[in-house]
C-alpha cells in the first residue's frame, strides 16, 4: 500500500470488527469463558442522547476508557466494556416540546445519532449489550427495584434494610412497639398508616421545590444555588406538596464511612461529605404554653440553653397554623407566602435585613423555666434540622441580627477569653451587662456563666465539658437527648412530567394503596397525543402531572373488586441511571434483575474497576447510585457494598464562544479576528472563554475532524493534548501535527514509491534495542496510571528513532504497532496485518520489556579542563576512575588545551564528568 488511506483502512477494520463480534465480552456460564483470566470493568457515565449529538469534548473520556479496555484485553483481562443511553427525564423531554414531536420519537433518533458517532471512533464497545433506559425491558426492573424500596423499612438496631413482612411480624409479636400500643388494638388504617411511615419508598406532605415554569418540582439537588432550575435556570419556589420521597437519610451515616472503601477524587469525596453534612449535637425539645404541642429542635451547642430567648421556626413547619391565635393568623399566612417566593439562598444571606413575624404563641425554655417567645422567620429552613431553632442571641449570629431587629433580650452564657474581649473592645464586666452594644456576637468555645438551675450547673466548664453535662441533664430528665444530625435530606422522587417511569403504584379510594404485581411489570407509559405538562409563571398554580390526562382505561385499574388507580407522577431521570451498571452484566435477563454468579464475577471485590465520567455528577448521580445499590446489598441482591471501586474524572475541553450586542451567541466558525478584535459580517463581537457547547454555537462535531483527518488521528490528538483529568482548549488546527506522525509511521513502514513492506527480520541495533525496552517500560507504566499524553510522547520518540533507517527491524516494528495499538486501532491492525498476522491484534499480547536490555553498555563522560568543556568520551559502563583519566587525556583536544602543562590533579564523578586540573 503506497499511501495511508485512513477512510479505507477505517471502514475496514470497523466492518471486520463488526463481523467477527472481536469486542463481544464472554462472561460465566458463555461457552469459551475462561476464568483463569483476571477481570476488569470499566465504564463510562452513560450520555443523555441530546439532539445535538457529540463535539469534540465528548469522547475525551469515551476515548480514555476505550483504551484502557483495549489496553487490558492485550493484557490477558476479561473485560466488560459497555454502552448505553441515560435517555428518560426533563432533557429528552424538553427537546421533545421544542421540536413538536413525541420524546420516543426524538430520543430513538438521537440514540441512532450518537450510536453511528460513537461507532466511528472505533470504541470497543460490547453493543450485543448495549441499553437505553427507555428500553421496556430495562424499565421493568427500575419499577421491581422501586418495589424493594417500597417493601423494605431500614432497622436502626441492625443497621440495615429488610423486608416489610419483618416489621409487620415484629409488631405482631411486640417486639417492636408501634406508637406504644399494642399492634392487635390497632384499626387496619392505623396498621396500614404505621407501616406506610416506615417504608424506604412512601409518600408525604413535604415542603418542595416547585418550578411552575417546568411544571414540576424538583430535588434539591435539581436546585442552583441561586434558587433556579438547573434545566433552564427558572425561579423555584418552595410550597408544601404530596410527593414520594426516598428515605436517603437512612443511609447517611454509611453513605459517609464508606467513602473510605473507594478509590475517588478527594475533591469528589470532599462534595458528598459537605452534602451529606454531619453534626453532632442534641435535640431539645420544648413545651408550648397552654398546648399539648411540643416542639423539638436540635442544636450544636446544647451548652447555650441557658441563653436562648426566644424560639424560630421556619415559615413551612407544620405547626405554625396551629401555633399562631386568630388574631395573629392573618400576618402569619401573609409572611408565609411572602417567604415562598424566596430561594432558600436568598433566605440564607447575611447581608439582608433579618425578617419575621411573633407568632402570638410562647414556648418553655426547659432549663431556666421562663416563657419564650416563638416567632418565624425565613432564616430558618426546613431542609436541616427540625425547621425549628433555639434562638442564642449571645452566642450565633444571625439571631443576634434578628434579636437587634426585634428588640429581643440578649443573654450571655459563654464567657470568651480576654483576648476576645480586647480585640471586641470590651470587658468581661460590660459584655455580661450589655453584650447588644457589641457589633457581633462571641460564637466560640469559652466558660460557661450564667448558666445554672437547681438542678445542673454549667458556670465555669469549658465548652465541651458543658455540652456533656447538659445532654446527660436533658436525658435523665427526659427532655431531650444526644444526636448525630445530617443536613442531607430524603430524596424527592416523584415529577409531574410524562417522560419517565411510571410508578408501580396503585391508589384506593379509602387513601390505601398497593403495589402492581410483579407479574405485571412493567407499568407502560400510555400512548398521549399531548404529552406537555402545565405550565407557567404563577407559583400558585396547582400542580397537574401529565398522566392525569392519560386514558381512563390507562389510569383506572379494577383488582380483587375494588377500583385503583394509578399513580400519575413518574420517576425522576436519575432513576434509570441508579442501576444500569449491574444491568449491562446480564442486560438480556428477563427472570431476574442480574444473574447473582455473574454479578459476583463482574463486581467483586469493591465494585466497578474503573468508573470514568465528568464532576459535575459528584453529588447527584453518585449519590443517588450508592444509596440504591446499598438497599439492594442489604436486600441480598448484589455483592458489594459499594458500586464503584475507582473514579475517575475527566476535564473539559475548552473553547471561544462570541456574543454579539444583544448578549445572543453567535456561530463561532464565522468568527474573524483583525488586530486583536472580533468581528463576524463586519459587526464586531465579544469573545468569552468556557466550555464547548450547541448552546453557545461553539461545538464542533467529530464527524468534521474525523472526516478530514481520520479516527486515529483524532483520538491521538484528544489524548495528547494533557492530562485526562485536566481541562484543556480545543483548536482544530493543531491536529495537524499528530496526523504528520501517523504518516511518518506509516512511511517507516511502507516504500512510498513502491508501497513495499520494509521490514526486515535481522536484529535491531543495541542503542534502538535499549530505547524500545525503555518505551515498553514506560508506556506500559503510563496504561496503568491513564497517563495517555506520556505515553504517546514516548511512541512518537521511538517512532522519530526509526526514520531513516532502510530497513526496519521486526523486532522493533511489532513492539511498536502493539504499543500504539489501543490508541490508533485502525492504523495498527493494519500494519498487524501487513507484517504477516492473521487474528486481530485486539488481544493481545502486549510487549514486555526485558531489563538486561536496559543496561547501558558504555557511558558518555564529559571532560572539562579547568572547569571548562574540552570533550566527550565514551567508557565501559563500571569503567575506573584511572582507565577515565587515560582515555580522556589521550583524547586530541584534550591535549591541545593541556599541551606544555602539568596535570596536577583530576576530579571524577562516576559515569558523568571527569575535570583536569592543569597549570
Amino acid at each position: 500500500m503506497k499511501r495511508y488511506d485512513f477512510r479505507a483502512i477505517e471502514k475496514k477494520w470497523q466492518r471486520r470488527w463488526d463481523e467477527e463480534r472481536t469486542f463481544r465480552t464472554l462472561a460465566p456460564g458463555d461457552p469459551g469463558f475462561d476464568r483463569t483470566r483476571p477481570k476488569f470493568y470499566v465504564l463510562d457515565m452513560f450520555p443523555y442522547p441530546s439532539g445535538a449529538g457529540l463535539h469534540v469534548g465528548h469522547p475525551l473520556g469515551y476515548i480514555a476508557t476505550d483504551i484502557v479496555a483495549r489496553y487490558k484485553r492485550m493484557r490477558r483481562y476479561n473485560v466488560l466494556h459497555p454502552m448505553g443511553f441515560d435517555a428518560f427525564g426533563l432533557p429528552a423531554e424538553q427537546y421533545a416540546i421544542e421540536h413538536g414531536v413525541h420524546p420516543r420519537v426524538t430520543t430513538e433518533k438521537n440514540i441512532e445519532t450518537m450510536r453511528r458517532q460513537l461507532r466511528a471512533l472505533a470504541l470497543s464497545y460490547d453493543w450485543e449489550r448495549g441499553l437505553a433506559t427507555i428500553d421496556v425491558g430495562y424499565y421493568r426492573w427500575t419499577q421491581w427495584i422501586f418495589l424493594r424500596l417500597f417493601d423494605s423499612w431500614y432497622d436502626e438496631k441492625e443497621d440495615r434494610a429488610r423486608p416489610i413482612a419483618d416489621l409487620e411480624r415484629l409488631f405482631e409479636t411486640g417486639e417492636l412497639p408501634a406508637d406504644g400500643r399494642a399492634w392487635a388494638s390497632l384499626s387496619a388504617a392505623e396498621k396500614r398508616a404505621e407501616i406506610d411511615s416506615r417504608r424506604l419508598a412512601y409518600i408525604a406532605e413535604v415542603p418542595v421545590n416547585w418550578c411552575p415554569a417546568l411544571g414540576t418540582v424538583l430535588a434539591n439537588e435539581e436546585v442552583t444555588p441561586e434558587g433556579r432550575s438547573e434545566r433552564g435556570n427558572h425561579p423555584v419556589y418552595k410550597r408544601p406538596l404530596r410527593q414520594w420521597m426516598l428515605r436517603i437519610t437512612a443511609y447517611a451515616r454509611r453513605l459517609l464511612d464508606d467513602l473510605d472503601l473507594v478509590d475517588w477524587p478527594e475533591p469528589i469525596k470532599m462534595m458528598q461529605r459537605n452534602w451529606i453534612g454531619v453534626s453532632e449535637g442534641a435535640i431539645v425539645r420544648f413545651e408550648v404554653v397552654g398546648r399539648a404541642e411540643t416542639i423539638e429542635v436540635f442544636t450544636t451547642r446544647p451548652d447555650t440553653l441557658f441563653g436562648a430567648t426566644y424560639m424560630v421556626l421556619a415559615p413551612e413547619h407544620p405547626l405554625v397554623d396551629a401555633l399562631a391565635p386568630k388574631e395573629r393568623q392573618a400576618a402569619v399566612a401573609a409572611y408565609r407566602e411572602a417567604a415562598a417566593a424566596k430561594s432558600d439562598v436568598e433566605r440564607q444571606a447575611d447581608a439582608r435585613t433579618k425578617t419575621g413575624v411573633f407568632t402570638g404563641a410562647l414556648a418553655v425554655n426547659p432549663a431556666t423555666g421562663e416563657p419564650i417567645p416563638i416567632w418565624i422567620a425565613d432564616y430558618v429552613l426546613t431542609g436541616y434540622g427540625t425547621g425549628a431553632i433555639m434562638a442564642v442571641p449571645a452566642h450565633d449570629e444571625r439571631d443576634f441580627a434578628f434579636a437587634k431587629t426585634f428588640g429581643l433580650p440578649i443573654r450571655p452564657v459563654v464567657l470568651p477569653d480576654a483576648s476576645w474581649l480586647e480585640s471586641a473592645g470590651t470587658t468581661r464586666e460590660a459584655y455580661l451587662r450589655d453584650p447588644a452594644a457589641l457589633e457581633a456576637p462571641f460564637t466560640g468555645d469559652g466558660e460557661g456563666v450564667h448558666s445554672s438551675n437547681g438542678e445542673v450547673s454549667l458556670d465555669g466548664r469549658d465548652t465541651p465539658g458543658a455540652v456533656r453535662a447538659m445532654i446527660e441533664w436533658l436525658e435523665r430528665r427526659g427532655l431531650g437527648r444526644a444526636k448525630v444530625q445530617y443536613k442531607l435530606r430524603d430524596w424527592l422522587f416523584s415529577r409531574q412530567r410524562y417522560w419517565g417511569e411510571p410508578f408501580p403504584i396503585l391508589h384506593g379510594e379509602d387513601g390505601s394503596m398497593r403495589a402492581v404485581d410483579e407479574s405485571e411489570l412493567p407499568v407502560l407509559l400510555p400512548e398521549m397525543d399531548d404529552f406537555r405538562p402545565v405550565t407557567g409563571d404563577d407559583p400558585n398554580i396547582p400542580p397537574r402531572p401529565s398522566l392525569a390526562r392519560a386514558p381512563e382505561s390507562w389510569r383506572v385499574v379494577q383488582k380483587d373488586g375494588r377500583r385503583w388507580e394509578r399513580e400519575l407522577n413518574t420517576m425522576p431521570q436519575w432513576a434509570g441511571s441508579c442501576w444500569y451498571y449491574l444491568r449491562f452484566i446480564d442486560p438480556s435477563n428477563d427472570g431476574r434483575l442480574v444473574d447473582p454468579e455473574k454479578e459476583r464475577y463482574w463486581m467483586e471485590p469493591n465494585g466497578v474497576d474503573l468508573y470514568l465520567g465528568g464532576v459535575e455528577h459528584a453529588v447527584l448521580h453518585l449519590l443517588y447510585a450508592r444509596f440504591w445499590h446499598k438497599t439492594l446489598y442489604d436486600l441480598g441482591h448484589v455483592s458489594t457494598k459499594e458500586p464503584f471501586g475507582r473514579l475517575f474524572n475527566q476535564g473539559y475541553i475548552l473553547a471561544n464562544a462570541y456574543t454579539d450586542e444583544r448578549g445572543v451567541y453567535v456561530d463561532a466558525s464565522r468568527v474573524v479576528e483583525k488586530d486583536g478584535r472580533f468581528y463576524i459580517g463586519g459587526a464586531e463581537v465579544r469573545r468569552s472563554y468556557g466550555k464547548m457547547g450547541k448552546s453557545l454555537k461553539n461545538a464542533v462535531t467529530p464527524d468534521d475532524v474525523v472526516s478530514e483527518y481520520g479516527c486515529d488521528s483524532f483520538r491521538l490528538h484528544e489524548m495528547y493534548m494533557g492530562p485526562i483529568e485536566v481541562s484543556k482548549s480545543w483548536s482544530t488546527h493543531e491536529i495537524v501535527g499528530m496526523h504528520r506522525f501517523v504518516l511518518r509511521l506509516w512511511r517507516n513502514f511502507f516504500d512510498e514509491k513502491t508501497g513495499a513492506l520494509r521490514v526486515t527480520d535481522d536484529g535491531p541495533p543495541a542503542d534502538l534495542a535499549r530505547l524500545l525496552h525503555k518505551t515498553i517500560r514506560s508506556v506500559s507504566d503510563d496504561m496503568e496510571h491513564l497517563r495517555f499524553n506520556t505515553a504517546i510522547s514516548a511512541l512518537i520518540e521511538l517512532n522519530n528513532a526509526l526514520v531513516g533507517m532502510n530497513r526496519l527491524p521486526r523486532a522493533l516494528a511489532e513492539p511498536l504497532v502493539l504499543m500504539l495499538a489501543p490508541m490508533a486501532p485502525h492504523l495498527c491492525e493494519e500494519l498487524w496485518e501487513a507484517l504477516g498476522h492473521e487474528t486481530s491484534l485486539a488481544r493481545g499480547p502486549w510487549p514486555t520489556h526485558d531489563e538486561s536490555k536496559l543496561a547501558v553498555e558504555e557511558v558518555e563522560i564529559v571532560v572539562q579542563v579547568m572547569g571548562k568543556l574540552r570533550g566527550k568520551i565514551s567508557v565501559p559502563q563500571g569503567a575506573t576512575e584511572e582507565s577515565v583519566r587515560e582515555k580522556a587525556l589521550a583524547d586530541p583536544n584534550v591535549a591541545r588545551h593541556i599541551e606544555g602543562k602539568t596535570v596536577r590533579k583530576t576530579i571524577y564523578v562516576p559515569g558523568r564528568l571527569l575535570n583536569i586540573v592543569a597549570g
